[in-house]
């Protein structure tokens, strides 16, 4: 008795599993490549020895499994001297964070303003690597430093846009006063 019983139970378990894999949409079975966790009103200060170094803020934050982030609202990096003081921010209409490379990537209306030297640029993509402290990037730039205006398609600089290199120039303009040079 007990050897049907058993063979009932084994039988019945056989076309349990057999019946499950005929039902099972294989669409269902993908792995999840979205979001994992998700924010609001991210804001993250990074300090070096009780000193602000920087500043970042996004309506938004999406994170995924591979570590990445999104900040699909928006994006604003504000970069502070070692006297703390607010020397340049980095603003985007959208922006990443590439984890492995430890690069943040501004898309759409980027902008970027250096406070002290009053300089500003204009672009559509813009990196910013922290650990090496410069921003660049390869699209179509417009740079504003007083009232002069440069343009190309490339761009390099350190983090607070004090120094720069402008790549590839296209075009410039000098601001004339009405009296004058």
């Amino acid at each position: 008795m007990k050897t049907s019983i058993i063979s009932f139970l084994f039988l019945g378990i056989l076309s349990f599993n057999s019946s499950c894999r005929e039902d099972v949409d294989t669409s269902l079975l993908e792995m999840y490549e979205g979001p994992t966790n998700m924010s609001t009103n991210f804001h993250l200060i990074q300090s070096d020895s009780a000193i602000v170094r920087s500043e970042i803020k996004a309506p938004k934050q999406l994170e995924f499994a591979n570590g990445n982030i999104e900040f699909p609202e928006g994006i604003e990096i504000q970069i502070f001297e070692k006297d703390g003081k607010l020397s340049t921010t980095l603003k985007a209409d959208k922006g990443y964070l590439l984890k492995q490379e430890n690069t943040y990537k501004g898309i759409g209306n980027v902008q970027v303003h250096n406070l002290i030297k009053d300089q500003k640029l204009q672009s559509e993509e813009l990196f910013w690597e922290p650990n090496k402290k410069k921003i660049y990037t390869e699209k179509f730039v417009r740079v504003q430093n007083g009232g002069t205006f440069s343009y190309g398609s490339g761009f390099e600089a350190d983090e607070t846009f004090t120094n720069y290199t402008l790549k590839n120039p296209r075009d410039g303009q000098i601001e004339i006063k009405d009296n004058g040079i």
